[in-house]
């Protein structure tokens, strides 16, 4: 199926999209949406990342204090 036909088919055309039109949208919806869900879980990710260093580095700034007076 070519792009300009799959780019000019709408849902609400009132047309049944046929099934090869289905299995290029499902798979580019789930390309995309794998993609997105990799950069939410590298992100979720770092930010847990320096959330751990924020606290470790306040425990740390405790911990001395406590020892040091």
């Amino acid at each position: 199926m070519s792009e300009q036909e799959m780019n000019s088919y709408r849902f609400t055309s009132g047309q049944e999209p046929s099934d090869e039109m289905l299995e290029q949208l499902m798979k580019e919806v789930a390309q995309d949406a794998s993609i997105r869900q990799k950069k939410a879980t590298d992100e979720y990710f770092k930010e847990l990342h320096c959330g751990a260093k924020i606290k470790a580095a306040k425990w740390a700034e405790r911990i001395n204090s406590a020892i040091n007076g």
